[in-house]
């Protein structure tokens, strides 16, 4: 794998840069943030990513480690390509993609052209633990952090409709169980608060046992 490269800017496209070092010219895409960064004609270090396809070998590269570390690590999502994963670096900087994941902030990744609903649902679901925990200053509670009750209400159907039962049905069984389980928080005197998985999670187990085996 080529780690990095040392090299003078010797083009600077929409989407790629040319690193002459020592005479080769490497093609090298990178985020509009690392092209902006890049002055034709000078000396510059660029952190890089060897993709290996049976058609082609494609040089990606990054202003610094941490942004190369989060792009390979978030293609071990499935359905995520390089493509797609630069795509999620050109919006959001590695800390802002650490605290949608951490966040469950799903509108946040559904910004980036090419991800839905479903494929933030997996994007948080599968890098949950990968990417470590947002450090920036108010990580915890910027605006990738945590999810709405409509976020999670959403998810929670979704996940029913993909378990066979109709959106009215599934919709139907959420809104009640959250109606009580919110009754019941109320009349209960120090409750716990639980992570925003943890509350899909009960969300969905209460939503399966009223539903039972019913699909209709």
């Amino acid at each position: 794998m080529i780690a990095h490269l040392t090299g003078t800017v010797a083009g600077i496209r929409l989407d790629s840069a040319v690193l002459d070092v020592n005479g080769v010219g490497y093609l090298v895409h990178a985020t509009p943030v690392t092209l902006g960064t890049l002055r034709h004609g000078a000396t510059v270090t660029l952190f890089t990513s060897l993709v290996v396809r049976e058609d082609a070998m494609t040089v990606f590269g990054f202003a610094d480690d941490d942004e190369r570390a989060v792009f390979e690590t978030v293609q071990s999502v499935s359905g995520v390509g390089p493509r797609l994963a630069l795509a999620m670096l050109a919006v959001h900087s590695p800390e802002a993609l650490r605290a949608a994941v951490a966040g469950e902030d799903l509108k946040a990744l559904e910004r980036v052209p090419g991800i839905g609903r479903k494929s933030a649902q997996r994007i948080v679901l599968e890098l949950s633990g990968k990417l470590g925990a947002p450090v920036g200053p108010g990580a915890a509670t910027s605006g990738a952090g945590a999810r709405s009750a409509d976020a999670r209400r959403d998810e929670v159907v979704a996940a029913l409709v993909g378990l066979g039962w109709t959106q009215k049905v599934a919709e139907e069984a959420v809104d009640a169980v959250t109606a009580d389980a919110a009754e019941t928080a109320g009349a209960a005197d120090g409750a716990t608060a639980t992570s925003p998985s943890e509350q899909v999670a009960s969300t969905l187990r209460a939503a399966l046992r009223l539903l039972g085996g019913r699909r209709g």
